[in-house]
């Protein structure tokens, strides 16, 4: 069977020599598109469930929000596990579910449940789902800050419906959370004396700003053919629009909502605050979806972030105050980096041992192969390159030269006596180069397999763990078995070519071959002299 194989390659060695280049060539183009990032995805697919009360306490959110929630939810299909948190005014459920679910059928599942249990909560309490996104996908954050000419209140709005919207924008941002400055609102001070005076109550005045606070549609009006539109306008603009509210009919007139109250533009009760160098300062916290390519998106965001820039008002600054791709970069080019120096090592010390630019080339040219061979199989299983399957890949770079050197050396052996032979006894090129494979061929394959027997068991470990280490041995296992399938077939061709003219007749070892024999022949020959204390 392998001499099918080698004899198959060398008859049509031309190309398979392409068929290299074009591998070399398109693995190139798909490096430079493969995902990277720091760690692989070790995420279950989750989702949050958020609900706002304001004014309950944890102990009552636990009880009346929270508690019914996971109960509603244990037992769904594809449910891994459900766990809270019950804060002021504020409970997170989070919904993780087993490897492989997809995570909008997680989230259609959990909306359901929802259904059930909404009858249950209290009354002015609607559960939402948070925004798709990864539990390490906090790729960017933004302080937007003040030399002090515009307000803690205006710098919020400016981040809200301005920076926070635009970078909405970017494809892959999955939620923009900010915090600090001050939320703008219109607040109703009302003087309870008033409310006595008037004989008002604090429930006419909220059904009245209920009420009032929207705009409705009236049907249409005819006028010589003319169709308008009849609209009632509730909805205030600014303070001055409460102000003439009516809130009952008294009798001497209207009472409006000025009568009992004062309208003022405030500021919402802050829940936290933020700040940078010690400035005031609105935090922005980005979050990306979870199959979006951190450098890529950062690239992107940090264009927009320069357009937001050219607009921004006087005294507005936005900084970036940290970026994931940062980290990413120096993990992954640390590891590159020990990629690289291992692979100049294996380079010097095969040439130093050979001394043969020809023989050092059939076999190195092994490495590249098998690295682009790894990344396509990495862009076919969608995996991404991260410091786990670049540690793979630098742990194997010192064996993939094994198989290639193994071939190549029983290669330029068997070539070397061939010649050796009168010429009316010497075998074809072609039948020397696949004999000389298949004698080796079992070496090749009990040593491959031994080596990949070792990182079998990656591959059993469980949950978190095996998916953290799972992509070492993945990467470990396809480049040396790429290494193995290089050595049957690209290093036999490239023997045929480089090595088809006239070779050494006597075997010489190199200077530094030679100096490693006699330097451990003492070694052995003491060993054998003194064997049984050896034993």
């Amino acid at each position: 069977m392998l001499k099918k194989i080698v004899a198959a390659a060398l008859a049509i060695r031309t190309y398979v020599v392409l068929a290299a280049v074009f591998i070399s060539l398109y693995g190139l183009r798909t490096v430079q598109q493969l995902p990277v990032d720091v760690f692989p995805d070790m995420n279950r697919p989750y989702v949050n469930i958020l609900v706002e009360a304001e004014g309950y306490a944890p102990e009552e959110i636990e009880k009346l929000i929270s508690f019914p929630i996971e109960t509603s939810m244990n037992g769904a299909p594809g449910v891994f596990r459900v766990r809270s948190s019950s804060g002021i005014g504020l409970a997170v459920i989070t919904v993780e579910f087993d490897w492989g679910w997809d995570i909008y059928l997680c989230r259609q599942i959990v909306q359901e449940r929802l259904q059930l249990v909404q009858g249950q909560l209290p009354e002015g309490t609607a559960p939402f789902l948070a925004p798709v996104a990864s539990v390490t996908g906090e790729i960017m954050r933004l302080a937007l800050t003040s030399d002090g000419t515009v307000s803690p209140i205006e710098l919020r709005t400016i981040a809200d419906w301005d920076v926070r919207l635009q970078l909405l924008t970017v494809g892959g941002v999955a939620q923009i959370i900010d915090i600090g400055g001050g939320v703008k609102q219109y607040q109703v001070l009302v003087d309870p004396l008033l409310l006595a005076k008037y004989d008002v109550t604090i429930d006419e005045v909220e059904e009245t700003l209920q009420g009032t606070n929207i705009n409705t549609p009236g049907g249409f009006a005819y006028d010589q053919g003319e169709e308008l539109l009849v609209r009632n306008i509730g909805r205030p603009d600014n303070p001055k629009d409460f102000e003439n509210l009516v809130i009952k009919k008294g009798e001497h007139g209207s009472i409006r909502l000025h009568h009992i109250a004062k309208i003022v533009e405030g500021r919402k009760v802050p829940r936290g605050t933020a700040g940078i160098n010690g400035q005031d300062a609105v935090v922005m916290t980005l979050m990306k979806q979870p199959d979006a390519n951190t450098l890529e998106l950062t690239e992107r965001l940090r264009v927009e972030i320069d357009r937001i820039r050219e607009n921004l008002p006087d005294g507005v600054t936005l900084h970036e105050v940290y970026e994931q791709a940062l980290f990413i970069d120096t993990a992954v080019h640390n590891v590159i980096e020990a990629l690289r120096d291992g692979s100049i090592l294996v380079v010097i010390i095969i040439v130093l041992f050979l001394l043969n630019l020809r023989m050092s080339f059939i076999i190195l040219i092994s490495i590249p192969l098998c690295f682009i061979t790894t990344a396509l199989v990495f862009s076919w299983f969608g995996m991404s390159v991260n410091t786990m399957t670049l540690g793979g890949l630098a742990v194997a770079v010192g064996e993939l030269v094994d198989s290639a050197i193994v071939g190549a050396e029983n290669i330029y052996r068997r070539l070397r006596e061939n010649q050796a032979k009168p010429r009316g006894e010497r075998q074809p090129l072609f039948k020397v180069i696949t004999n000389a494979t298949d004698e080796v061929f079992t070496g090749i394959v009990l040593g491959t397999a031994i080596v990949l027997f070792v990182v079998m068991p990656l591959f059993a470990l469980p949950g978190v763990v095996g998916r953290l280490f799972t992509p070492i041995g993945t990467a470990y296992l396809v480049s040396i078995l790429t290494s193995m399938i290089v050595s049957i077939t690209v290093t036999p061709v490239l023997c045929s070519f480089l090595l088809n003219r006239k070779l050494p007749d006597i075997e010489r070892d190199t200077f530094l071959v030679r100096f490693l024999k006699q330097s451990i022949k003492p070694v052995v020959y003491g060993s054998i002299k003194f064997r049984y204390a050896v034993v």
